[in-house]
């Protein structure tokens, strides 16, 4: 019997950079995301929006169905792609501004689903986009981490 090689280990990854949501309805789900969640877009055109969600993260909302061809660009091909269900994602928060946060979701009409506390310390508020899908707002002590 041969003894099988190790796999060579896998070069570094540095963070997630980009979280992608497929909606269907853009012009709806950018005014949760910019009224809502105060998020501003970096980029947008017909088929999607580009936000800053914090220090090298973006989150991407794609017109379901608008990007299922390749784009073609001077740099390269972007492949298609697309998706359905609701998806989970979930936003770093400051510790301490958990209640601020439930003030304004309230305030704005978004009913909060679940708050979960954290063995970390941490907590979460879990609450829908207008697509169903989730979306979490989470505070330091969630992960060993974060």
């Amino acid at each position: 019997m041969s003894a099988v090689a190790p796999a060579p280990a896998a070069p570094p990854i540095s963070g997630v950079l980009e979280t992608g949501l497929y909606v269907d309805d853009l012009p709806r789900a950018r005014a949760f995301y910019e009224g809502v969640l105060g998020l501003r877009p970096m980029i947008a055109d017909h088929r999607f929006c580009a936000y800053d969600a914090g220090p090298g993260s973006v989150l991407l909302l794609f017109l379901r169905g608008a990007t299922l061809e390749a784009v073609t660009m001077p740099g390269g091909t972007i492949p298609g792609h697309d998706g359905h269900g609701p998806l989970h994602y979930a936003l770093a928060i400051p510790a301490g501004s958990l209640d601020a946060w439930i003030a304004h979701l309230a305030g704005q009409g978004v009913a909060v689903e679940s708050r979960v506390n954290w063995k970390g310390g941490g907590a979460s508020l879990y609450f829908r986009d207008p697509d169903g899908h989730l979306v979490e707002l989470a505070t330091p002590g969630l992960w060993a981490n974060y």
